[in-house]
């Protein structure tokens, strides 16, 4: 996991909430989806990176679960300031 990368999964779950609600007014419900968005976000693009690091037999929670926290911190972040 790399900050810039969380960043980005993070802005683009932000982004991705805005499309979904329909608005980019500052709300709970807004800020919810946009933290869904990103962990989900977070978590497929390190599933990408654990299928190789299964190749070689690397486990793959330890790349999973931090790329998709930070990435939903982000976006829950993002979101309360409409970026």
């Amino acid at each position: 996991m790399s900050i810039p990368q969380a960043i980005s999964i993070g802005i683009a779950g932000n982004e991705a909430s805005k499309q979904i609600t329909g608005t980019s007014e500052v709300s709970a419900g807004r800020t919810a989806v946009a933290t869904a968005a990103g962990g989900a976000m977070g978590a497929a693009a390190a599933g990408a990176l654990t299928v190789g690091a299964a190749a070689i037999g690397v486990a793959a929670a330890p790349v999973v679960v931090p790329l998709a926290v930070a990435s939903a911190a982000v976006s829950f972040v993002a979101s309360l300031f409409d970026w």
